[in-house]
């Protein structure tokens, strides 16, 4: 089954499994907002593609201002980003997601 992260951790909340807050950014001028309403100095901007690696492949940044989320998603939407599951041609990012940002004890892939 292919799902963006975003998709899996509305289901895994809605079953009532805690997950960071977060929102669906499909435009650059949404992210200062969504960072603002997230309440925290610190968001992770997260580009969505279906495929690992995204945080070694530049998909996964730390934003810390709105106005540095504004900036780092408006590199992500759009670009073309390569990882070891893509292959040299990479995939297009589509919505990007803004997370609180956190410290992670484990991570379950």
């Amino acid at each position: 089954m292919k799902i963006h992260e975003y998709q899996a951790k509305a289901i895994l909340a809605a079953h009532g499994v805690p997950v960071p807050r977060g929102e669906t950014l499909t435009d650059k001028s949404d992210a200062a907002a969504v960072a603002k309403r997230l309440g925290t100095s610190v968001v992770v901007v997260k580009a969505q593609i279906h495929a690992g690696g995204r945080g070694k492949g530049g998909g996964v940044k730390l934003a810390k201002s709105p106005q540095d989320a504004e900036k780092l998603a408006g590199q992500m939407l759009g670009m073309t980003l390569v990882t070891h599951q893509t292959g040299p041609e990479g995939r297009v990012v589509g919505p990007c997601c803004s997370r609180r940002a956190c410290r992670c004890s484990a991570s379950c892939i």
